[in-house]
């Protein structure tokens, strides 16, 4: 009789699985918790420096609540899409308001916190709390899209909810946090996307896509979409005391909430713009790179504008501030304007 699903892939786990991941010693809700969002759409590779950095700094959920925005959005600069990190914030803080600052042990409360969805919620649930509830993370997903021979994008709705009834099937009882656990590194270390190393897999012997040879099919590819390009210059306005003039970003559109570059909509509008925010001399015209968004390019054109005297009405605005290099780590900025500031102003 062929070992259930977890049952091989537990022995598995046994043997090869990851057991020294920051998040797992302790492995609390919080901790947990931290690790799922952080992981969403970013490998465990880049993920581990970053979550060390965030607990160290905020090392309980209270910490987290108590927190201002720029002290989080700053630990999670460069790992992109902060929205994950406001729903963080403001979730710690509903679990202080309403759960003596823990995070609750029940799925429907869990789902209710901002940021935290089926799959998170299952994550935390099973791996802190040792509670039998499934996951469906993108590793999972491949893993079980293949092992089930399921066709069709696994975003759409109709695929989904077949993901999620076989997760659910195959979860067991007993060891539920390092079957969650096992699961996700089958996925993350051995059926991977590309070159899934079938020989070394627990499932391989009933495995639909590599019986069938569909490894490089499944899971199926979403629809191709072309991708706009956008253009922005982004103007830096650095003064005599090599302070440089950041602004905060709006509530909508990329990196809302941020402090980033002034910008201008081309170069040939840049100077206007830069004589409304300081007086200023000279402009150079720095190389040009591009940063792509998940629906969008963005061909970016840097101006730096030197020996800038800042207008007097910039120090009553609070949305507008001049940062010396010491202060620029302090705040949440987009990476790539982190890294622009760091390459052309010599702030590392």
């Amino acid at each position: 009789m062929t070992l259930s699903v977890a049952k091989r892939l537990l022995r598995w786990f046994d043997q090869h699985g990851r057991k020294d991941l920051p998040w797992q010693h302790p492995r609390d809700a919080y901790r947990v918790w931290l690790s799922e969002v952080m992981l969403q759409q970013t490998q465990v590779s880049t993920v581990v420096g970053y979550f060390e950095r965030f607990v160290t700094a905020l090392p309980t959920l209270r910490d987290l609540a108590e927190a201002d925005e720029d002290t989080v959005l700053a630990l999670w600069s460069g790992l992109g899409y902060y929205r994950r990190a406001r729903f963080l914030h403001r979730a710690a803080q509903i679990c202080v308001a309403q759960y003596s600052g823990e995070m609750p042990r029940d799925y429907d409360a869990l789902v209710a916190l901002p940021g935290i969805g089926r799959s998170t919620a299952g994550a935390i649930l099973a791996q802190a709390y040792g509670l039998r509830f499934p996951i469906l993370d993108g590793n999972v997903k491949r893993v079980l899209t293949r092992y089930h021979g399921i066709h069709g994008h696994t975003g759409q709705s109709t695929v989904e909810k077949q993901l999620w009834k076989h997760a659910d099937a195959h979860t067991p009882a007993a060891r539920v946090a390092d079957y969650t656990q096992a699961i996700m590194d089958l996925g993350a270390t051995v059926c991977v996307r590309s070159r899934p190393q079938c020989e070394a897999c627990p499932l391989a012997g009933d495995c639909i896509a590599y019986r069938d040879n569909l490894t490089a099919q499944l899971p199926s590819r979403k629809p191709a979409k072309a991708i706009p390009t956008r253009t922005t210059a982004m103007l830096i306005l650095r003064d005599a005391r090599r302070r440089v003039l950041l602004e905060r970003r709006g509530p909508l559109g990329v990196w809302p909430g941020l402090w980033s570059l002034p910008e201008a909509a081309d170069a040939t509008t840049a100077w206007s713009t830069a004589q409304k925010l300081a007086q200023i001399d000279d402009a150079q015209t720095l190389t040009s790179f591009v940063h792509v968004f998940s629906h969008y390019r963005l061909d970016i054109e840097p101006l730096l504008f030197d020996g800038a005297t800042a207008h007097h009405g910039i120090a009553d605005n609070p949305q507008q501030r001049w940062c010396t290099a010491d202060e620029l780590v302090t705040l949440g900025l987009p990476a790539p304007v982190r890294e622009l500031l760091l390459k052309i102003n010599d702030l590392a």
